[in-house]
């Protein structure tokens, strides 16, 4: 099983290590859903700790979207405060061990990732003029 371990760390290693910008956006987006989806499990369980620690893994995500935002390109304006809402509602979840403000910002997550999906194909597209899978 070790073998295996190692084999499939090398391998996700490897995707990020050769991923284009927009994929590893794409990566960053699937990561927080993954998070915040556990967060809402360890409200379930009642595991505080475990709730804390996902909460904060998705405001990580969150924070590194934020990071990356070019402030020069028009939309950035615009992400930047939705970004701050979504981590400062996180933050609430997490005072209030409240699962439905996780689906909240679960939802608006899913939105911009399958957003961000669309604008991959469409650039896709247009450079390779196939219709390139995401």
């Amino acid at each position: 099983m070790t073998t295996q371990t190692n084999a499939f760390n090398a391998y996700k290693q490897n995707s990020v290590t050769t991923a284009s910008p927009g994929e590893l956006t794409l990566m960053l987006y699937n990561g927080c859903l993954k998070f915040l989806n556990k967060a809402k499990q360890s409200i379930a369980d009642k595991n505080i700790e475990e709730r804390n620690h996902y909460i904060q893994r998705s405001q990580a995500i969150i924070g590194e979207l934020m990071a990356t935002l070019n402030m020069d390109i028009g939309i950035s304006k615009q992400m930047l405060p939705l970004y701050e809402y979504m981590s400062r509602r996180l933050t609430e979840a997490n005072i209030q061990n409240d699962s439905s403000i996780i689906e909240e910002v679960e939802g608006l997550v899913t939105e911009f990732r399958d957003t961000w999906k669309e604008v991959i194909k469409i650039t896709r597209q247009q450079q390779y003029g196939t219709a390139g899978q995401v």
